[in-house]
């Protein structure tokens, strides 16, 4: 007598088990390599609206009828969803501004104080970076790091300006004047992405670590 041939019962339920976990590490793993990958394209587009900035700051490109005004991000202690592109306008040139000058109404004259103003300087576009993904620190550097949240805590406002004849960073961090910045990039799904900014005006948006 020839016995037929096919799977017993058991034999079924290792393959069925086995395929199910071999499409579950699949699953996973493209999960994984999804969150990490929009992560880290949110990090380069945050470093591509640093570069746009500095595009407009040091083309003059013209805002509110003021032509050589200079262009910046700010970042928000109270805002970690958002950050805001902006021309800093406000106030007035003078001889205590960023971009000191003794002759307000010279035709280089710049105003601004390379300092985010609500309702005084120009809001160009407010982005949100949405997929739980949060800038959730920030840190100035100027001979010791200050953070927002790490280190001292002390920080709650970031704001990186560029504005021409100047190929210099302006970096300003509640109003103070810093020589680098760095920022946190972070996912509620886990992962940090960390970017870096210089005030000679280097962005690296794969930086390996902020203090």
């Amino acid at each position: 007598m020839r016995l037929a041939n096919g799977f017993t019962l058991i034999e079924l339920m290792v393959v069925l088990a086995i395929i199910g976990v071999i499409m579950s590490v699949v699953l996973t793993g493209q999960s994984t390599f999804n969150k990490t990958l929009i992560l880290q394209n949110t990090a380069y587009d945050i470093a591509l609206t640093l570069r746009n900035a500095e595009t407009y700051g040091l083309g003059s490109r013209a805002a509110s009828a003021i032509s050589n005004s200079g262009y910046g991000v700010h970042f928000g202690i109270g805002t970690p969803g958002f950050l805001t592109l902006f021309a800093d306008i406000y106030p007035a040139p003078s001889l205590f501004s960023c971009h000191p000058t003794s002759d307000a109404s010279a035709p280089d004259a710049q105003p601004g104080d390379c300092t985010y103003t609500e309702g005084q300087d120009q809001k160009v576009t407010e982005y949100a970076l949405g997929n739980g993904i949060t800038v959730s620190d920030f840190c100035a550097f100027n001979g010791d790091w200050s953070c927002a949240h790490a280190q001292d805590g002390s920080l709650s406002s970031l704001d990186i300006v560029f504005a021409r004849p100047n190929p210099d960073t302006f970096i300003r961090a509640d109003g103070s004047s810093y020589m680098a910045a760095c920022l946190v990039v972070s996912s509620l799904q886990g992962g940090e992405k960390y970017i870096f900014v210089s005030s000679s005006g280097e962005i690296a948006a794969n930086a390996s670590s902020c203090p």
